[in-house]
C-alpha cells in the first residue's frame, strides 16, 4: 500500500525562507529499503505511526517502534527493514532547502539544519499533522494549497520542537502600536461597561485628558463620548427588551439610568418610540 504525491510544485516559507517539497509519501513496508543518502540541502522527515522495523544509520542499528520520528539530512546513509510479523507504516516528507550561503539566516531553519540526523519518540502530534496533510492532498478542499503550506510549516516546527525538547524561544511579538491599543481599550470599555460609562474614567484608561479623549473619539469613530455612550446603552437595551420577563424598570437599572422615565425618554429619542412599543413590534410572537 503506497500513496505518493510527487511532481507537485509545493513549497512553503519559514521566516521568509522558501522550502520546496519534492515528495510526500505514505507506505506500508513489506520490503527492505537499501542504504542510500540525499544531496546537499535535502532532508527526509520520517514518521512511523504503526508497526516495527530496523533502521541503519551508517554502521549503527536502531529499533523502529510505533510513534518513532526520525530525520535524515544531506549525505546521511540510511536503510530500513520492516519486521515482517508487524511491518511498519511510514509517512515521509522530502524537503529541499536553499543554499544557506545564498539566503538570509533564520533561527528556525538553522535549528532544523543543525541536526543532520535525529531519532526519537514524537512529542508534538506529528501523526495528526500528517493525517491532515494527506487528507488535504487527497480531497483538495477549497483553499487546500494554503492549508497544505500551513501544515508543512507546522510539521517543520513540530520536528524542531522534538529536537529542542521543550526549550523556550527567545523571540517575542513586538508590542502593538499605541493607536491600535487605544482602539481596543475604547471598544472594550463601551462594550462591557455600558452601565457606568464615564468620560473621566475612559480618559484615565487611555492616559489622556478628557479633551484629548473627546478628540480621539471623533477621530476614530466620528462620534462624541456622549454619542458613543448612548449608542452602547441603546444597543444593550434592545437585547434586554427581547426578554419578555424583564420589566422596563429593571432594564433601566441594568443600563445605569436613574429611573425608568429617564430611560424611556432616552430610548424614545433614539428609536422614535417607547421601549414598550418597540418590544411589542420587534418581539411579538
Amino acid at each position: 500500500m503506497k500513496t505518493n504525491y510527487t511532481n507537485l510544485d509545493i513549497h512553503f516559507s519559514i521566516e521568509g525562507i522558501s522550502i520546496r517539497v519534492l515528495n510526500i509519501v505514505f507506505e506500508r513496508f513489506t520490503r527492505t529499503i537499501p542504504s542510500h543518502s540525499h544531496g546537499n540541502g535535502c532532508y527526509e522527515i520520517h514518521y512511523i505511526p504503526f508497526g516495527h522495523g530496523k533502521l541503519r544509520i551508517g554502521e549503527q542499528y536502531y529499533d523502529i517502534v510505533p510513534d518513532t520520528l526520525y530525520v535524515t539530512g544531506p549525505h546521511v546513509e540510511h536503510a530500513q527493514t520492516p519486521i515482517q510479523s508487524d511491518p511498519m507504516q511510514e509517512f515521509c516528507v522530502y524537503l529541499k532547502l536553499p543554499d544557506p550561503l545564498r539566503t538570509k539566516s533564520s533561527p528556525l531553519v538553522s535549528a532544523f539544519t543543525s541536526v543532520p540526523f535525529w531519532m526519537g519518540r514524537d512529542t508534538q502530534s506529528i501523526h495528526r499533522i500528517m493525517n491532515l496533510l494527506f487528507d488535504e492532498l487527497e480531497h483538495r478542499y477549497i483553499g487546500f494549497q494554503t492549508q497544505v503550506e500551513l501544515l508543512l510549516s507546522q510539521l517543520l516546527i513540530g520536528v524542531i520542537r522534538n529536537y529542542e525538547q521543550g526549550k523556550s524561544s527567545q523571540d517575542a511579538f513586538a508590542r502593538d502600536n499605541l493607536t491600535n491599543s487605544k482602539s481596543i481599550i475604547i471598544e472594550e470599555y463601551f462594550l462591557y461597561e455600558y452601565q457606568s460609562l464615564s468620560l473621566q474614567t475612559l480618559a484615565g484608561r487611555l492616559n489622556l485628558s478628557p479633551r484629548q479623549t473627546q478628540r480621539l473619539l471623533i477621530e476614530y469613530y466620528g462620534k462624541s463620548f456622549q454619542q458613543k455612550k448612548t449608542e452602547a446603552r441603546m444597543s444593550a437595551a434592545v437585547i434586554l427588551l427581547s426578554d419578555s420577563s424583564r420589566s422596563i424598570t429593571s432594564i433601566a437599572e441594568d443600563l445605569g439610568y436613574s429611573s425608568a422615565e429617564h430611560f424611556s425618554s432616552a430610548f424614545r429619542n433614539y428609536y422614535q418610540m417607547s421601549p414598550a412599543k418597540y418590544r411589542k413590534q420587534a418581539f411579538a410572537d
